[in-house]
């Protein structure tokens, strides 16, 4: 399992701050609001939209923050600031490839403050191209394997439903789907009975860095600074950190 699979499973489960969550809620609505935007407001048809439901449910995003999101993407509410897909690549210590996928509704501002979290944190910013490359949108599904059948029972379930692979990421299953699966894939482990911990299109790294010791606190200090900005969604990144580094910062 890669790195990041391994620290997004961390923080998912040490929880956010409640200064934090209501950050991330509006995060997670503005990203649903944009998909309904530019795709249209049905979940069925716009898998993009779909995902985003799906992180925020996830999230315990209420259900009527999620709908109101969906009108104003689509028009039929009043929204505020209009916001724009921007993606920012480059490198953090020890040659780990970063990709930032940000909303935005002030590109200036957005730019500035990703600079300053990659020069801060002995990164550098790159230009557009420099690091997509050595990533593949995929969908991820994630299972508690202590509430998921046996390995054999899940492999049943979702490479019928379109799914790739399946990965033992510790105590979870991740489930890789190509990003037009993830739906599919989704709906048979549920409608066997299977819950689903989390489900999102991501970006997957087609080859992990090593990177340890205080490099590798440097690439997760780089990466909490991305995250923590307002107009950072998502940050892909490359490494492969060992277990211990990652429980102790985790």
């Amino acid at each position: 399992m890669s790195g990041h699979s391994k620290w997004s499973t961390i923080k998912r489960k040490k929880g956010a701050a409640d200064a934090k969550r209501s950050n991330m809620f509006a995060k997670l609505l503005r990203a649903v609001e944009v998909a309904a935007r530019e795709g249209g407001g049905s979940v069925e048809a716009n898998m993009t939209l779909a995902s985003a439901v799906e992180k925020a449910r996830d999230a315990s995003v209420p259900t009527d923050n999620i709908e109101r999101a969906i009108k104003r993407g689509t028009g039929e509410l009043e929204g505020g600031a209009r916001y724009e897909e921007v993606t920012y690549e480059g490198y953090g210590p020890g040659g780990v490839a970063l990709i930032v996928d940000c909303l935005t509704d002030n590109r200036n501002r957005t730019a500035q403050d990703v600079r300053h979290a990659f020069t801060r944190n002995g990164g550098n910013l790159g230009e557009s191209g420099s690091t997509a490359w050595m990533f593949s949108r995929k969908g991820i599904v994630q299972l508690e394997k202590d509430q998921a059948p046996d390995e054999e029972r899940i492999l049943e379930i979702v490479l019928d439903a379109g799914a790739e692979d399946l990965a033992d990421s510790g105590s979870t299953w991740e489930v890789r789907t190509d990003a037009g699966a993830l739906t599919a894939v989704r709906d048979a482990l549920t409608g066997a009975g299977v819950p689903v911990l989390s489900s999102e299109l991501t970006m997957l790294p087609q080859n992990s860095v090593p990177v340890q010791g205080g490099q590798a606190r440097q690439v997760l200090a780089l990466i909490e600074a991305l995250e923590d900005l307002d107009d950072v969604q998502n940050v892909h990144a490359n490494f492969d950190i060992p277990d211990e580094v990652l429980a102790e910062v985790g």
